[in-house]
């Protein structure tokens, strides 16, 4: 039990302080990003820190297990370098029994990111998701704040509602558009209107803004040739900027449960996708023990990029088979689970293969001295 207490204390106090640089490296670079966004009206600044707060989980499914995977790395490969290992094994310790140690602290970040993948994670997208269609505080053209003015840089827009109810209607909206035709020429697109509301297609997830009762104005400035256009309704796409922060998949805020009844292949796919993440846990935790082995004189870093490369294509190729089966092109369980079992077999080979080589090179031996 000591043995047990010391190795997990080792991987858990190198996987922890592992996981919060990854955590603070990433949340950084896209706080920095949706901040851009911001800073731009596309986004209200308001609700940035909820939105990032909301999607904190998910961003910590994914690096526990390289956080686990790296601590492995760097603290085993420490009881290497320094002989540590040589008087465990020395003790009795053998591949199996460590591989077992190894397991228990695996097996707890497997359940804590099974808790974040299956249920913590799409309840975080979907109240992420919730603020940004709120009318009051969501990106593009759906970003108004009552009785201001509104100037978009990114896409030349100015925009104005006088009020903004609790349902989410706008009154007296005011939006006005520059841009430039096939010739170069300055034209401008001025819309007014009654009302206004943003609608959600459930089909494709792409907002709509819809005005009611109004008048839209197109022409050049300096001309007389306006067209005036009359609507009793009138939709508008509300643009989302690449790689913003509306880019994440509608379905990754979808509940588990509804996954496990839906027949679709981006649900299907989803679900997949959900399992898959825990179950790498203690495939990659047997890997990096294996890939820890070293000396005094290699040091404890030489093995650091081969296992990067191995984790990586193991990453991979999960995100391919997720893409696969969201198109149809596979069945429901698609290659995903395959590349489960054959980073498994790769595992079990690195585990109990050096075992199974040096037990034949004994008998080949014994074999010639007869």
């Amino acid at each position: 039990m000591r043995i047990l207490r010391y190795l997990t204390r080792e991987v858990l106090v190198h996987m922890i302080a592992v996981s919060f640089v990854l955590l603070v490296i990433i949340f950084s670079g896209r706080f920095v990003k949706y901040l851009a966004e911001a800073a731009v009206g596309d986004l209200a600044a308001d609700i940035l820190l909820p939105v990032m707060f909301y999607r904190l989980p998910g961003f910590l499914e994914l690096i526990l297990p390289l956080g686990l995977f790296i601590g492995i790395l760097m603290s085993y490969g420490r009881l290497y370098a320094e002989s540590e290992m040589v008087i465990l094994t020395a003790c009795g310790v053998s591949p199996s029994r460590l591989a077992a140690y190894t397991l228990v602290p695996a097996l707890l970040v497997m359940l804590l990111v099974a808790a974040f993948s299956l249920f913590i994670t799409p309840l975080g997208a979907a109240r992420s998701e919730a603020l940004l269609e709120d009318p009051s505080s969501s990106q593009g053209l759906q970003s108004l704040a009552a009785g201001r003015f509104q100037s978009r840089r990114s896409t030349n827009t100015v925009s104005y509602a006088q009020t903004i109810s609790g349902d989410g209607i706008m009154h007296s909206v005011f939006l006005s558009q520059r841009e430039r035709d096939s010739e170069g020429r300055l034209r401008m697109l001025v819309t007014v209107a009654e009302e206004g509301e943003v609608r959600l297609d459930p089909e494709t997830g792409a907002r709509y803004l819809e005005l009611r009762n109004g008048y839209r104005y197109d022409g050049y400035p300096g001309r007389l040739d306006y067209q005036v256009v009359s609507f009793k309704r009138f939709g508008e796409l509300i643009p989302e900027p690449k790689g913003g922060i509306r880019t994440a998949d509608p379905v990754d805020g979808r509940p588990t449960r509804v996954l496990l009844g839906s027949d679709q292949p981006d649900n299907v796919a989803a679900l997949h996708w959900r399992l898959s993440i825990p179950l790498m846990v203690p495939v990659v935790a047997v890997i990096a023990m294996c890939l820890s082995r070293t000396d005094h004189r290699r040091g404890r870093y030489v093995k650091m990029i081969p296992a990067f490369l191995i984790y990586l294509a193991y990453l991979m190729l999960l995100a391919n088979a997720r893409s696969t089966m969201e198109s149809g092109e596979s069945g429901p369980a698609g290659n995903m689970w395959l590349i489960h079992a054959l980073f498994l077999c790769a595992a079990l080979v690195m585990l109990y293969g050096p075992l199974l080589w040096n037990g034949f090179k004994y008998r080949w031996s014994l074999h010639g001295q007869a």
